[in-house]
């Protein structure tokens, strides 16, 4: 070869080949979120504004028995390496599906036998230079297994397996904790966050971010949420917090990560208890924040906090987006992160700055006996607000006319108006309510011009704070009803639930049983005596309201003597949110330019449709996914519906009635030349519609 052919191959190389790696990242969907910077994003552009009107479903598939009910959905976000789909189910079943298809290949059941009932929003697929391997979470274990067979790989931890309540200590190898969201590979790092017990004097485990060897399950590196002595951000709690089992601060919304830099990204949870804080003074770093670690060895780079001493859980519930700003004709590379109060913080990448302006709020004092509330809270630019958050007359249902008297006489008696109202003895409404905002779906960025798709519910909760203490004698009803609202209400409110309506009296000593032992994917509750679990039963079953206890308030009976009510809807008698219209929103905000370029509502409801009126939005829960083709495809909708919209403009292009709603992130994939898009819908969960069992595929 001469040496000018060579140069000019040369050449080719690095104007194509260099360029091929990053727009192929974006072809497939091999990770949670598509990529590993969470963009959610597709290069694939064959479905597109011209013709995306012809979608037609490929195929669906009923990955369970339709007869089986799963309260919290399929919330999966599928992954797809070459031509096959992984997905897991909330049985925690495993399968590996032909995409083009839909045929299942193969299945795995972590349970053989029984019937787990929990939610997994994905899983990790590694190429070991093999067969590659699947990691997942099920219940408390991490499992291995070859992504060709669906077998358990033997050489990863004990025949397959890594039980994530050992390594912190005998004290905690009986308590809960599991992982909703996937982790995320780098090198051969398994990088994992948790979800652990937050309900009220409840015992719970340490919420520390930990890297597992992907080969062997060895923890190659742990960050610890809650500092120790010497640490940054120790002295923003009490002396010794990190000890304290009854506090956690948790990672449990996934991570995203620079893989050029090797900066791992991710927010935590607010510090356990959630409504009260007597117990955790100061601004409990590393609590609801965003976190920069260096991805090999979890060394902390910045970190930047949106709550101060959270009383609202307000968790931040997705990864942030690493996006690109432009400003001044240059490239600034930044993190945007979608929150639960509807306001987005960017920050620059290396630093954690705030690139659009972030001020300190005085905000209202907290006057629960030992509770000490920040003084102030972070509010981004008011333009990078895309969510409602205060509430007056002037602000309420006006569909509802006849029901308005109704509601302003219920919000009479409640504190509202605001955002951060201090909880209180008095009802206090919550808005955006305890989900958000945006939840778990995060947002969808697009690469090519840097715009953000992020979808938000507006509608109000409340809750009211309960002293444990404030009687001495209580009757054994009502005590369970307290700590059934402070410690279950969070997986068992009424509209989720309906094993717990069909239990009778006889059902009490079962009820005692599965609170000392756990079941499927509640866990055992350790640190309740008899009594308390008594109490419990008895709430449930309608027994012990004649039965007094004495409680003795000089002792320390409670960790926790404040508890919150749980998380009441505040609706109209027909149903409908008491606040004004759009009740949720799918919104483009331009990050050049740090502002809302449209917004629109997302979703409808079907009975007000058929009166004439235009979409109200609804609660919506899962992610959009952004195209080349010019679209933006979202369900989430309590209308049970799956669309795709013009990005450019937020014009309706296509819609699809789904048979349960798509609570969960969809995905865009190419077998053979040809563009898919999948999205799992299991309904239930928290917008409380029918269940669903069904994967469901459409194309061209």
């Amino acid at each position: 070869m001469s040496f000018r052919l060579l140069l000019k191959l040369i050449i080719v190389l690095l104007l194509f080949g260099c360029n091929e790696g990053p727009k192929e990242q974006f072809r497939s969907w091999s990770v949670y979120s598509g990529d590993p910077s969470g963009s959610k994003f597709s290069d694939l552009s064959q479905i597109n504004k011209d013709n995306v009107a012809s979608l037609k479903l490929v195929w669906e598939l009923e990955i369970f028995d339709e007869k089986e009910y799963y309260k919290d959905g399929i919330q999966c976000n599928p992954i797809i390496i070459g031509d096959n789909m992984f997905i897991i189910g909330p049985d925690m079943r495993v399968h590996a599906i032909n995409a083009k298809l839909g045929d299942i290949e193969w299945s795995f059941d972590p349970f053989p036998g029984e019937q787990y009932s929990g939610n997994s929003r994905g899983i990790t697929y590694f190429d070991d230079g093999v067969n590659g391997r699947l990691l997942f979470v099920a219940a408390s274990t991490l499992f291995s297994i070859d992504a060709s067979s669906g077998e358990i790989i033997p050489s990863f931890g004990t025949d397959g397996k890594v039980e994530l309540n050992k390594g912190f200590g005998p004290q905690y190898e009986t308590l809960f904790i599991t992982a909703s969201s996937p982790g995320i590979i780098f090198k051969d790092h398994f990088i994992l966050g948790s979800r652990v017990l937050d309900g009220a004097n409840q015992k719970t485990m340490p919420g520390n971010i930990r890297a597992f060897n992907v080969y062997t399950g060895a923890i190659a590196w742990e960050f610890r949420t809650i500092p120790k002595p010497g640490e940054e951000g120790y002295d923003t709690w009490p002396k010794d917090a990190w000890k304290n089992e009854f506090i956690s601060v948790n990672s449990w919304s996934g991570f995203t990560l620079d893989q050029k830099h090797e900066l791992l990204f991710f927010g935590t949870g607010s510090p356990s208890y959630d409504h009260w804080g007597g117990n955790r003074a100061g601004d409990n770093l590393f609590g609801n924040c965003i976190l920069a670690l260096n991805a090999n060895t979890g060394e902390r780079i910045w970190h930047f906090q949106t709550v101060h001493h959270d009383l609202w859980d307000y968790d931040i519930p997705c990864p942030p987006n690493l996006v690109e700003i432009k400003s001044e004709g240059k490239i600034m590379e930044a993190i945007a992160q979608p929150t639960k109060t509807g306001q987005l913080f960017v920050l620059d990448r290396f630093t954690g700055v705030p690139i659009y302006p972030v001020t300190e709020v005085p905000v209202p004092q907290s006057e629960i006996p030992g509770e000490v509330s920040s003084k102030t809270q972070p509010f981004t630019t008011p333009d990078l607000i895309y969510s409602k958050f205060t509430l007056d007359e002037n602000t309420l249902n006006k569909i509802e006319g006849f029901e308005n008297k109704s509601i302003k006489d219920s919000l009479k008696n409640m504190f509202y108006g605001q955002l951060y109202l201090p909880p209180s003895t008095k009802p206090t409404l919550v808005y955006p309510q305890f989900n958000g905002g945006t939840d778990w779906g995060g947002a969808a960025y697009d690469p090519t011009d840097r715009m953000l798709y992020v979808n938000t519910s507006n509608e109000p909760e409340w809750f009211a704070m309960l002293n444990l203490l404030e009687n001495k004698k209580i009757t054994s009803f009502e005590y369970g009803k307290q700590l059934f609202r402070s410690n279950c209400n969070a997986c068992h409110h009424s509209k989720q639930n309906k094993n717990l309506r069909q239990l009778s009296t006889q059902d009490r000593k079962h009820i005692i049983n599965t609170l000392i032992n756990g079941k499927g994917a509640m866990p055992a509750f350790p640190n309740l005596d008899a009594r308390a679990m008594g109490g419990i039963a008895d709430y449930i079953v309608g027994l012990g309201k004649n039965k007094i206890i004495e409680l003795d308030p000089s002792k320390k009976v409670f960790e926790i003597p404040w508890v919150a009510n749980g998380h009441p809807e505040l609706k109209t008698k027909n149903g409908y949110p008491i606040n004004d219209t759009p009740w949720g929103t799918l919104s483009r905000i331009n990050l050049d330019e740090g502002k809302i370029d449209w917004q629109i509502p997302l979703g409808t409801y079907p009975a007000l449709e058929k009166k004439g009126h235009p979409p109200t939005g609804t609660f919506n829960m899962g992610g959009p996914v952004v195209t080349s083709g010019g679209l933006a495809f979202i369900g989430g909708t309590m209308d049970e519906r799956f669309r795709a919209f013009d990005k450019s403009s937020g014009q309706l292009l296509w819609e699809y009635q789904l048979d349960a709603g798509g609570y969960a992130t969809p995905s865009s994939f190419e077998v053979d030349g040809k563009q898919y898009i999948v999205i799992a819908g299991g309904g239930a969960g928290k917008p409380g519609t029918k269940a669903g069992n069904k994967i469901y595929c459409f194309g061209l």
